[in-house]
């Protein structure tokens, strides 16, 4: 029972991780992508709350029910695609914890654009353009990590 319930608490963790990911990602751009100045606050400001409750906590959790697992299971943690996968890990977070920063500027610049009821300025589009060229490695690597966790490939 404990294997099956870390197993589903990992699977749940990576959905999260992955969907929350890709569902923030698509909000935000359609928002910037609308071009309402209010819109824009209004999306960053959820994107900040969404990053925060979902994808932090499932970033906090996935390690240590994988920990728990790879124990359960008895996988040693210097398995190849183990040592991959958390490499990759450390890979997304290097890109993940800026884009959080990122992502609070951005909520930041545009509410207060939309409070002074003025188009966003040119730091605001430098911002952006940083957050969508994060996200691509960060995604990449999270799938990867996903396909590793699935075939276990031997290296």
């Amino acid at each position: 029972m404990t294997y099956e319930l870390l197993r589903f608490a990992h699977i749940v963790g990576a959905c999260v991780l992955l969907g929350t990911g890709a569902g923030i990602a698509f909000f935000f751009v359609i928002s910037n992508w609308l071009g309402n100045v209010e819109m824009i606050g209004h999306v960053g400001r959820i994107v900040v709350l969404a990053d925060t409750v979902f994808t932090a906590t499932a970033a906090i959790i996935q390690p240590i029910t994988g920990y728990f697992l790879a124990s359960e299971v008895g996988w040693s943690l210097t398995e190849p695609w183990l040592v991959s996968s958390l490499a990759l890990y450390v890979f997304v977070g290097a890109f993940w914890l800026p884009v959080v920063w990122i992502q609070a500027r951005l909520r930041d610049i545009a509410q207060q654009a939309a409070r002074e009821n003025t188009s966003l300025p040119a730091q605001y589009h430098f911002w952006y353009r940083v957050w969508i060229i994060f996200g691509f490695p960060a995604f990449g690597a999270m799938m990867l990590i996903i396909w590793l966790m699935i075939t276990k490939p031997v290296f």
